[in-house]
């Protein structure tokens, strides 16, 4: 039996804090020797930007594996929609299909948000939020869980959805200010979090105060650009795979090489390489998005809902020995 579960049986099933201890041990376990990640993508007809993705999942020390059928509609809502398939990984049975919106937002803002505490400078309690969207939203959420933050600055090409978030967390009791530029951004806050579908830059070098980080998870596909490439040239970047950040992240989208990127934050979080090494440095993360991410989020939520009797269980395929096919 497969076991369905949807977005509403997820966002009960999992809280933040748990997932960010997953995917903080998956971040290091990926460190090790393994299949490199992969990502099967074709763009689509449809309208500019759309694409439809393909993502096999594996990770060390879990007995599963992911395939993620995702397609992303820059002007739909919501943006990004499909399934993970969750898979036995001895005997390739189907053990959950999970609704790939809620997954790839989770696992994207809670590893953001993972990232953005550790390479933020230390006290740092005002974050500026550029794209007021679901992965920004729950990057925020995570971050809460990670550090104490005090106030937001957010912007976004529609200020109603600016607005409307500003309006959320301002009930949550942070104190909010919607801004009419990305650069505005920048000059009040010293963390960052982008999460657009600009294809030009967004923040260039003169714009951002020494000491700065950004998290610019907009550019995981060909073309797509949140940062310019001299203030990449003079930041300390961060990514989480070197050969998907050349051949569909930022470094491969401003004409740079692997050697630019200063590390992957696995190595960051495992300690052996410094998060900073000067406190008015500039640093920035800029992940593509990696498969396992699915697979760490989805396992613990499979397990999550065998122990709880959540979702429903559905049978795609009859047995040898069930009726009518033996």
């Amino acid at each position: 039996m497969t076991l369905l579960l949807g977005a509403a049986e997820l966002q009960r099933l999992l809280i933040p804090q748990a997932v960010i201890r997953a995917l903080r041990r998956g971040f290091v376990a990926a460190l090790a020797p393994q299949t490199s990640p992969q990502r099967i993508r074709q763009s689509l007809p449809s309208s500019p930007g759309s694409v439809a993705v393909l993502l096999p999942g594996l990770l060390t020390g879990i007995p599963a594996y992911t395939v993620k059928v995702n397609a992303k509609f820059p002007d739909a809502d919501p943006a990004i929609s499909g399934i993970v398939c969750l898979h036995d990984l001895r005997t390739g049975e189907l053990l959950a299909l999970l609704d790939s919106a809620f997954v790839t937002a989770w696992r994207t803002g809670l590893s953001a948000a993972l990232a953005t505490d550790l390479l933020s400078s230390a006290g740092t309690d005002t974050v500026g939020i550029i794209g007021a969207g679901a992965q920004s939203d729950m990057t925020l959420r995570g971050l809460t869980q990670l550090r104490a933050v005090k106030r937001v600055v957010i912007h976004d090409v529609d200020g109603g959805r600016a607005h409307q978030m500003a309006k959320f967390w301002q009930q949550a009791g942070l104190e909010c200010q919607v801004v009419d530029s990305a650069r505005a951004v920048a000059r009040y806050c010293g963390s960052i979090v982008a999460a657009t579908w600009s294809r030009r830059p967004l923040l260039h070098f003169p714009d951002l105060r020494p000491g700065s980080h950004i998290t610019s998870l907009g550019a995981d596909e060909p073309g797509k650009e949140e940062l310019d490439a001299e203030l990449l040239r003079h930041a300390r970047v961060i990514v989480d795979d070197l050969d998907l950040a050349m051949t569909s992240g930022a470094l491969g989208s401003a004409g740079l090489q692997p050697g630019d990127a200063a590390a992957v934050l696995g190595q960051i979080i495992e300690g052996t390489v410094p998060a900073r090494t000067d406190a008015e440095q500039v640093t920035v993360y800029s992940p593509v998005g990696l498969p396992w991410q699915d697979l760490a989020l989805s396992w613990a939520a499979y397990q999550a809902a065998r122990d709880s009797g959540a979702g429903i269980e559905f049978q795609f395929y009859s047995r040898p020995n069930d009726e009518g096919n033996s």
